[in-house]
C-alpha cells in the first residue's frame, strides 16, 4: 500500500512506538463512560456483588478479544486494521459491510456522543455549553449552544490530526497520560478521604441478593437466575461500551514501529491498564455511596448510585470526597477524558476509510494521502459526518444499538482466526492468539451470548434489530453502488 509509493509521494510514517501505542488504546477506551454508566448497571442488578461481577466479565471479554485479536494484527500490519482482518478472512462483502457500519454509526456516533458529553461537562463551568441553551431551530431540528460545542471539537481534533500522526500522538500521549495519573489519584484520595462505613455497610451486607430497581424509583423487583442472566446481559451494555475501542490501534498498522509486536502488546497492556482501573474506580464508588437511594433525595449520598444525578456517579463521588468543588474537578477530568477519547478515534478511523477507499469500496477520493502523510480527505469526511449526528441528536439513539453491531463484528473477526488457520495455515503468524482454540472461543461464546441477550430482553430487542438492520442496509449499497466508489483495486 503507501509504503510502496515512491519516496517522493506521501506515504504513512511509522511514527508510533510502544508507548504512544498504548496512550492510543487506554486514550480511546476511556471516555465518559465509566463516569456514568455504573448507575444504570447498579439499577440493572441491584447490588454490589453483581455490579463487580458485570465489571469483570467485561474485562474478561475484553482481554479475551485482545489477546486473540493480537493474531489477525500481527499477520495483517495494515493500515485498516479489522476491515482487512475481515476482508482476508471472509471477502470484500464482510469487510465492506463492516466498514459500511464503522462509517455511518459505530465510529461517527461515538466520536459525536463523546463530543457532546464533553460540551455537557463544560457546562458545569461554563453554563451556556448546555443542550437546554437552544440558539436557533432549523425546521424541526432545535440547534444547541452544547451541539455548536462538540461541533467545533471534532472539527478542531480533525484539523489537528490532518497535520500529521506526529501532531495526533502528541495529544494522546499528553492527554492519556494526565487521564491516567487522574484516576490513579481518584482511586488513591477516594479510598483515602472518602470512606463511607455506613456505605460499605449497606453494600457488602447481601451481594448476591439481585434486583431491579426502576429508573424513576420504587419497589425493587428481584431476578429469578433467568432473569439475572438477561440483566446481566443487558447492564453489560454500558460496560462494553465504556471498554470499546481497544482495536483502533490496529487501524493505523503502517504507522507503528515493529507493528507485529507492538499491536499486541499494546492492547493487551492497555486493556488491562484500563480493567483494572475500571474495577478498582467501581470499588471506589461502592466504598464511597451507598448503592440504593431515593431519585428524590436532596443529598448525594441519599440518591446513591443507582440515582446519581444525571448518573453522573463519579461526580457524586468526588462531591461526597471534597464538597462542592469536587463537581468541577470532575468535570475538567472528564472533559480531558473526552476529548482524548476523540482525539485517538478521530485519528484511527480515518484509516479505515482509506484502506476500503484503496480497495475501491468508498469513495476514491478517500485513498489519498496529504503531504503530511495523513488521509486528511478520510479525516474531513468523518468530520463532516459526525458533525451531523451531533445536529440531528440521534446519535443517542444510535448507540442504544450500536454496541450489538459492534460485538457482533467482534465475533466475526475472531472467528476468522479459526477461518485462516484453516485456510492458509502456512502463513507467518508472528504471534499466534494465547490460549488458542480455548480463549478465542470463550470470547465467542460470550460476547454471543451478549448479542443474543440483547436481541431478546424486552429493553433492547427493538434496538438491536435496529443495529442488525444497519448492517443489512450495506448489503444493496455493496451491491448497487460498490464499482460507483470505483471497483476493486488490484490486489484488493
Amino acid at each position: 500500500m503507501a509504503d510502496a509509493t515512491p519516496t517522493s509521494q506521501p506515504h504513512f510514517q511509522r511514527a508510533l512506538t510502544l508507548f504512544d501505542a498504548i496512550m492510543l488504546v487506554t486514550g480511546s477506551m476511556i471516555g465518559s463512560g465509566i463516569f456514568i454508566v455504573s448507575a444504570d448497571i447498579a439499577r440493572q442488578v441491584g447490588t454490589a456483588g453483581w455490579l463487580l461481577v458485570v465489571w469483570l466479565i467485561t474485562g474478561l471479554i475484553t482481554t479475551a478479544g485482545a489477546v486473540s485479536y493480537g493474531e489477525l494484527a500481527a499477520m495483517f500490519p495494515k493500515v485498516g486494521g479489522q476491515y482487512v482482518y475481515l476482508r482476508e478472512a471472509f471477502g470484500r462483502l464482510v469487510a465492506f459491510l463492516y466498514g459500511w457500519t464503522l462509517f455511518l454509526v459505530i465510529q461517527t456516533g461515538v466520536i459525536a456522543a463523546v463530543a457532546v458529553a464533553f460540551a455537557k461537562f463544560l457546562g458545569v463551568l461554563w453554563p451556556w455549553s448546555s443542550v437546554a441553551n437552544v440558539l436557533f431551530t432549523v425546521g424541526p431540528l432545535a440547534i444547541s449552544s452544547a451541539q455548536v460545542v462538540a461541533i467545533l471539537l471534532i472539527v478542531g481534533i480533525t484539523a489537528l490530526n490532518a497535520q500529521g500522526v506526529r501532531t495526533g500522538k502528541l495529544i494522546q500521549n499528553v492527554l492519556g497520560s494526565t487521564k491516567l495519573v487522574a484516576l490513579a489519584l481518584l482511586i488513591v484520595f477516594g479510598v483515602a478521604l472518602g470512606l463511607n462505613h455506613a456505605a460499605v455497610q449497606a453494600n457488602f451486607h447481601d451481594v448476591w441478593a439481585a434486583a431491579r430497581y426502576p429508573a424513576a424509583g420504587g419497589p425493587a423487583l428481584p431476578l429469578s437466575a433467568g432473569a439475572l442472566v438477561i440483566a446481566i446481559g443487558m447492564a453489560m451494555s454500558g460496560s462494553l461500551f465504556s471498554s470499546d475501542s481497544w482495536n483502533n490501534i490496529g487501524f493505523a498498522g503502517e504507522e507503528i514501529q515493529n507493528p507485529e509486536r507492538t499491536l499486541v502488546r499494546s492492547m493487551v497492556i492497555g486493556t488491562g491498564i484500563v480493567t483494572a482501573l475500571y474495577i478498582l474506580l467501581n470499588i471506589v464508588y461502592l466504598l464511597v455511596l451507598p448503592l440504593a437511594g431515593s431519585p428524590d433525595a436532596a443529598t448525594v449520598a441519599g440518591r446513591g448510585i443507582m440515582y446519581a444525578k444525571d448518573d453522573r456517579v463519579a461526580t457524586a463521588v468526588a462531591e461526597s470526597v471534597l464538597g462542592a468543588p469536587g463537581a468541577y474537578v470532575m468535570a475538567i477530568l472528564i472533559m480531558l477524558s473526552t476529548f482524548g477519547a476523540n482525539n485517538g478515534i478521530i485519528l484511527s478511523g480515518a484509516r479505515a476509510y482509506f484502506a476500503m477507499a484503496k480497495d475501491g469500496l468508498f469513495f476514491p477520493g478517500l485513498a489519498r494521502l496529504n503531504p503530511a502523510g495523513v488521509p486528511a480527505r478520510a479525516l474531513w469526511a468523518q468530520c463532516a459526518w459526525a458533525s451531523l449526528l451531533c445536529l440531528s441528536g440521534s446519535y443517542g439513539q444510535l448507540l442504544n444499538y450500536v454496541m450489538f453491531a459492534v460485538i457482533l463484528f467482534y465475533v466475526v473477526t475472531i472467528v476468522g482466526i479459526f477461518v485462516l488457520r484453516r485456510t492458509r495455515p502456512d502463513a507467518p503468524r508472528p504471534y499466534r492468539a494465547w490460549g488458542y482454540p480455548v480463549v478465542p472461543l470463550i470470547y465467542i461464546v460470550l460476547a454471543s451470548t451478549f448479542c443474543i441477550v440483547l436481541l431478546i430482553a424486552p429493553d433492547t430487542a427493538e434496538y438491536s434489530r435496529r443495529g442488525l438492520g444497519l448492517v443489512a442496509l450495506g448489503l444493496p449499497v455493496f451491491f448497487l453502488f460498490g464499482r460507483r466508489f470505483g471497483g476493486p483495486a488490484a490486489g484488493a
